[in-house]
């Protein structure tokens, strides 16, 4: 992905990313099938877990794939690593963070970019029926939770994953949070995921009445406004700066001991370049990958439509390699 150039017809990070994520073809042959498994957590709530039909065989290689901020097994990468893995003949699976798979939650809890408790306890679960440590990578939000848990696990983490790879993954939250509530990316981006954010939001305070402030939420207008009523009270953060800081994957690549893939394009727009670590800010274990082109998930390839397997499958062989 060092070498990635976008097609000549999908010029700028704005085009890479909405082309891919809207038009650009992310089956390899019919979109994939999948179980659900629902799992009660340890807080009396659940997830659910998608995995790929028809099961690998036993002892196979199992990717999990942790998706992006309002994502699921439904969106564009996560069904082209599904077609990926099939191709491999690897099993698969796609937790989904509480209130993303269709259903409200039941605890106030939700989700968020920090919480590498989640990832350790998913990973842990499905490490437990699998034959050898597992292959992970996530996806924007995803990823940088992803990044977040080999950083606390240290050591321990190679008893679960072998590998892990992040996505364009925002893994230093104030860059990408500021940029991303600014001009066109505040008009595009900030409010499509708000459109779905705060009715989520809204109907767990009718669960949990108090639960926040309703007005301050309806008048939230950014991602740093909404984060700062929700989802950081909600997660043992003082307000917005504190979460930013605190649940940023960034400050911490030095301390991770196992095999690290951090792939961010430069013309993202919403992770700025100038924000992206150096070689010098990372350990050993951690890869940097970043291309000069492919946007925020994007990646797209060929010609129109388009697709967007090349950065599954380029990933999953840095991954396949590592373990």
């Amino acid at each position: 992905m060092q070498g990635y150039r976008a097609p000549a017809w999908l010029p700028g990070g704005n085009l890479q990313t909405i082309w891919a994520a809207t038009r650009a073809r992310r089956h390899l042959g019919p979109p994939p099938q999948f179980s659900r498994e629902r799992w009660a957590t340890p807080d009396g709530d659940f997830i659910d877990v998608d995995h790929l039909l028809p099961a690998a065989v036993p002892g196979s290689r199992h990717l999990v794939l942790f998706h992006g901020l309002e994502g699921s097994s439904a969106s564009p990468y996560a069904q082209a690593f599904a077609g990926v893995a099939q191709q491999r003949g690897w099993a698969y699976s796609v937790p989904h963070f509480r209130g993303c798979s269709g259903e409200p939650n039941r605890a106030p809890r939700a989700y968020h970019s920090g919480d590498f408790e989640e990832i350790g306890w998913i990973l842990q679960r499905l490490r437990a029926s699998s034959a050898q440590p597992l292959l992970a990578v996530g996806i924007s939000l995803g990823g940088n939770a992803l990044l977040r848990w080999a950083q606390e696990s240290g050591d321990a983490a190679a008893a679960t994953a072998a590998a892990v790879a992040a996505v364009s993954s925002p893994i230093d939250l104030a860059a990408a949070g500021h940029a991303i509530d600014r001009g066109f990316n505040w008009l595009v981006y900030s409010r499509m995921f708000l459109a779905t954010m705060k009715p989520r939001a809204l109907a767990k305070l009718a669960l949990h009445p108090g639960l926040f402030d309703r007005d301050r939420l309806l008048a939230a207008r950014t991602l740093y406004a909404f984060d700062d009523v929700f989802t950081a009270p909600l997660h043992g953060y003082r307000d917005t700066p504190d979460y930013w800081a605190r649940a940023s994957a960034k400050p911490h690549l030095a301390r991770i001991r196992i095999p690290a893939l951090v792939l961010n394009a430069r013309n993202d727009p919403f992770v700025p370049g100038a924000s992206l670590p150096g070689a010098a800010q990372v350990g050993r274990h951690v890869t940097l990958w970043q291309p000069a082109h492919g946007g925020h998930v994007g990646f797209p390839q060929g010609r129109p439509p388009g697709h967007v397997f090349t950065m599954p499958q380029a990933v999953s062989a840095w991954l396949a390699e590592q373990g």
